[in-house]
């Protein structure tokens, strides 16, 4: 596969990353043995970038993917790239946001364990966090990049007001914002400013959480653990109107390209140049294929330009948030 250096590191990682989200039960239950064999078929197929977080699970994603690599982690720790998150704490009345430097500290302790390893590649703030100062968040974690417990350090859902008050204690090194075809506002601003600051870019969602797949229909539904059955994304007005773009850039992905419109949804937000890497989860083998050759797939300008035009009038996909996150 295709790899690229991210951003201003020195991590060198294939442009699929293997997202571990799904593998902490917040999109309904996991057959782990399926998912130890998917993730690694990943690594069989060239994929060297794992991005989980404390919060998939609190520990039950990051133990998962252990699990998966242990070979490589014990015998070939520098051909994995492990990236994970942390800031959000769990209480009884949900998740919220917390990058105070002692959750921090004691959620790379809890990463570490829970991974079996000695440093983390990149270590991200999941979501900014209210109530600390982003210079003390940058500043704690660059007391542990000292220490050696994690190698780089990024954010992740933030915006270019975060990222530049992060910046005044430490480089943001990588950015992992969402983007897709549905959800496109970081072009904006936000992916300007990451490539003016040399900042590596890795998305999530490049599938619009299933929906780009081109397996939903009207009469889809979610299993009530499944963060999707309580956002208005997936139901609704909304929901229909997606699906008949869904429907013609499928068509145009068949008939143009020969290939499955998910293909074409990666390829697209890979065209962007400010876009290094995509992070597509896969519960299945065939997933990790698609995704794989979907990294292969290049669009030139007439396509891009097609694609834009299908899209126009489509409804602004809305993402998760810790706050809407149902509470178990």
């Amino acid at each position: 596969m295709e790899t690229v250096t991210l951003g201003m590191t020195d991590l060198k990682v294939s442009r699929i990353a293997f997202g571990a989200w799904e593998l902490g039960g917040e999109w309904g239950s996991v057959d782990e043995n399926e998912a130890i064999a998917t993730i690694r078929h990943a690594r069989r197929r060239g994929v060297t970038l794992f991005d989980t977080a404390q919060a998939y699970g609190f520990g039950a994603s990051e133990r998962l993917l252990a699990r998966a690599l242990r070979d490589d982690l014990d015998r070939r720790r520098e051909e994995v790239v492990i990236a994970t998150k942390g800031g959000l704490r769990m209480t009884g009345s949900g998740l919220v946001r917390d990058s105070s430097p002692a959750w921090l500290r004691q959620g790379v302790d809890q990463s570490l364990r829970a991974l079996g390893v000695d440093y983390l590649d990149l270590y991200q703030v999941h979501w900014p966090d209210p109530n600390v100062a982003l210079t003390e968040t940058a500043g704690a974690l660059e007391e542990l990049v000292q220490e050696g417990k994690i190698r780089h350090v990024g954010v992740s859902n933030f915006s270019v007001a975060d990222m530049t008050q992060f910046a005044h204690a430490r480089p943001v090194e990588t950015l992992q914002p969402p983007y897709s075809l549905f959800r496109r506002d970081i072009e904006t601003d936000v992916l300007p400013y990451t490539r003016s600051h040399d900042i590596g870019v890795l998305v999530y969602g490049p599938l619009a959480h299933g929906l780009l797949t081109g397996s939903m229909d009207e009469q889809t539904t979610f299993a009530p653990d499944d963060w999707r059955s309580a956002n208005s994304s997936f139901r609704g007005d909304t929901f229909r109107q997606n699906l008949d773009k869904v429907r013609d850039l499928q068509q145009f992905a068949a008939q143009e390209l020969g290939r499955p419109v998910a293909q074409l949804a990666v390829a697209w937000t890979l065209a962007n140049p400010a876009v290094q890497v995509a992070i597509v989860g896969a519960q299945r083998a065939q997933h990790i294929d698609e995704a794989v050759t979907a990294s292969e797939l290049h669009l030139g300008d007439d396509e891009l330009i097609h694609i834009d035009r299908i899209m126009e009038g489509a409804t602004t996909f809305t993402g998760p948030t810790p706050d809407r996150m149902p509470t178990r």
